[in-house]
């Protein structure tokens, strides 16, 4: 599940009819959280896993002495797969029931127990991975090469076997493994309920975070600085609890970083992506280069275009003014973005079209819903699910189909089944990412008033800015949040002051960011949910760019490619998947020619002033 409220910052605020606005079906997971079947897969997928274990626990190495041996080591794998799409399936009905409301102790509990069940048959399974990465490097190598049905997992075995250095004994694992529930995941929860169940008073009105997040790009500004004040009221209320659960995780961090031996604080979250330490790097360092020629200079000409020398944070996301802001309801934006799927590809239309009339999507902003938006691909035997929380502005028509764009490679991906369609973050989001940009040069092509050119120009330069230099700058924040934490426990005005000086270098001089906006690195859910996560959304993007680029000037055969390169799940590294494209991610004018094309639509927007 991959939140997108960070990566895009907040949609806007309206309150027209925007049409009927679609909801989960959840029927294709199981007909509702007290069904019979919930019960019977929950006791099913226990029994199941202790069978498993009975089976097969200390018996690998000996497989491999035997003549058969390949051949019941693939049979293994095979029934490994199948117990976690079961429990896959538990987890995700149990996540997405949640996620429609958090607030709601009757789903919370449901949640909170799947998960626990969950947990407690996976103990069983914990020792299978282990086992086979004990396994003889020439021996699984010669078993994989004599026994297609073993050769077959082999993307998934050399990915688990990269794990080696870094595992522990069983009995240490089956530790970390239950204390998740109690450890990192009851302050994931705590985070989320508290979230939810936050108030924001503007002019009166009590709103959740989302609405009061979209009043930031109101037109006007009297609204957006009443926002702003609001947010900054109700989060400095709130900081000593989200300190106490930063502070926390960080060090439940830690103590599983070094128990493992992963050097960096980032490293195991590369290992997870599994992309090198040193592409991720070049990656940052050429973007924090890049910020004078891309943030700097992008909110320089903004402030000029409103009059000013320089803006109030509550401003950096505000439409341009004397241009009128388009309202979409929910069918235009539907047909805008599967006319621009269609026009790229009509197969990708069709791969589309599922999520709107099967009740795959749900879209109206509701009391208590998760805030932002996410693909959750669930499991290979069923389908994604997207969330949004829809409003009508063109931000909301980008999450559209950048949501679908996830949908859509989730569903490709989906027959290397549950061990291998799973991709690294790093890749994950190249197909939401191209999405948006097939959605938005769509609209650009249609675009002939100048005015609105530039409106859609400046909004998409924006999206990229908090694509790419608002991403790396808060991994730069989770570095030094993770790295300071190693000394010992920081106070609110440490983790606030980390956070305005990040911010200061990323976003320039001419954005002001005044009394109150140290206290905005508490609503990001990925520093809690996924720490380094965010760097995947700025792979992503320099990504798309020089691929997208690629695709402007291809010959025949480049949707093929595309699409080989979806359905490749997590079978490939990143560098396999790129190289039909002849990119390299190591190269850095990889990510200069991505940066490139940022800095081409601002120079285009500067000439506009001429």
């Amino acid at each position: 599940m991959k939140v997108r409220n960070a990566a895009t910052g907040a949609q806007a605020s309206t309150k027209i009819d925007l049409g009927p606005l679609p909801a989960w079906n959840l029927d294709d997971l199981y007909p509702g959280m007290e069904s019979p079947e919930v019960r019977a897969d929950l006791d099913r997928s226990l029994k199941d896993s202790e069978a498993f274990e009975a089976k097969w626990k200390s018996t690998l190495a000996d497989l491999l002495e035997r003549p058969d041996g390949a051949k019941s080591l693939a049979d293994a794998i095979a029934e490994f797969e199948v117990l976690q799409d079961v429990l896959g399936r538990l987890v995700s009905y149990a996540g997405l029931q949640h996620a429609l409301d958090v607030s709601d102790p009757k789903r919370s509990k449901f949640f909170g127990d799947v998960r626990e069940k969950v947990t407690n048959a996976g103990i069983h399974l914990l020792f299978f991975p282990l086992e086979l990465n004990r396994l003889d490097d020439a021996k699984i190598e010669a078993a994989m090469q004599s026994e297609p049905a073993l050769d077959h997992y082999r993307p998934w075995i050399e990915d688990e076997r990269k794990e080696r250095p870094y595992q522990l004994d069983d009995q240490l694992e089956r530790l970390f493994h239950e204390k998740s529930i109690t450890g990192r995941g009851a302050w994931n929860r705590l985070f989320d309920e508290t979230m939810a169940a936050l108030r924001f008073d503007v002019d009166g009105e009590e709103l959740t975070l989302e609405p009061t997040l979209n009043l930031l790009q109101d037109s006007d500004g009297e609204k957006r600085r009443t926002a702003a004040q609001a947010l900054i009221a109700t989060f400095g209320d709130h900081l000593p609890t989200f300190s106490l659960v930063t502070n926390t995780l960080a060090k439940d961090k830690e103590i599983s970083d070094r128990w493992r031996g992963f050097e960096d604080v980032a490293d195991a979250r590369h290992l997870a992506n599994r992309v090198e330490r040193e592409v991720v790097d070049a990656l940052v360092e050429s973007v924090r280069g890049a910020y004078p020629e891309l943030s700097h200079r992008y909110y320089k000409l903004k402030a000029g275009w409103f009059g000013k020398d320089v803006l109030d944070f509550w401003d950096r996301n505000a439409p341009l003014p004397r241009i009128e802001q388009k309202t979409y309801v929910w069918s235009e934006a539907r047909e805008t973005v599967l006319s621009a799927y269609s026009a790229f590809s009509p197969d990708m239309a069709k791969l589309a079209e599922p999520f709107f009339d099967k009740g795959w999507i749900d879209a109206a902003v509701k009391p208590g819903k998760a805030p932002g938006a996410f693909a959750h691909p669930t499991v290979p035997s069923a389908h994604p699910y997207v969330l949004l929380n829809y409003l009508g502005r063109p931000r909301d028509v980008m999450t559209l189909a950048h949501e679908l764009g996830h949908g859509v490679h989730q569903v490709l991906a989906a027959p290397q089944g549950p061990l291998m369609a799973p991709t690294p973050l790093t890749l994950a989001e190249t197909a939401s990412v191209f999405g948006e940009m097939l959605t938005f040069k769509a609209l650009l092509a249609k675009t002939t008033d100048a005015t609105a050119r530039k409106g859609l120009l400046a909004s998409k330069v924006e999206d990229m800015i908090n694509t790419v230099v608002r991403q790396i700058a808060f991994y730069v924040f989770e570095r030094r949040i993770h790295t300071a934490r190693r000394e010992g426990e920081l106070t609110v005005d440490d983790i606030n002051a980390i956070w305005k000086e990040v911010q200061a270098e990323s976003l320039g001089p001419a954005i002001r960011l005044g009394e109150g906006y140290e206290t905005f690195w508490c609503y990001v859910p990925h520093f809690i949910h996924s720490p380094f996560y965010v760097y995947a959304y700025a792979f992503g993007d320099c990504l798309v760019n020089s691929l997208y680029a690629i695709y402007e000037n291809a010959s025949d055969g480049f949707v093929a490619k595309y699409f080989d390169m979806l359905r490749a799940g997590g079978t490939k590294h990143h560098s396999e998947l790129l190289a039909p494209f002849g990119l390299d991610a190591r190269d850095p004018e990889f990510w200069r020619i991505g940066l490139k094309v940022i800095s081409g639509l601002i120079d285009e927007l500067e000439a506009m002033e001429d």
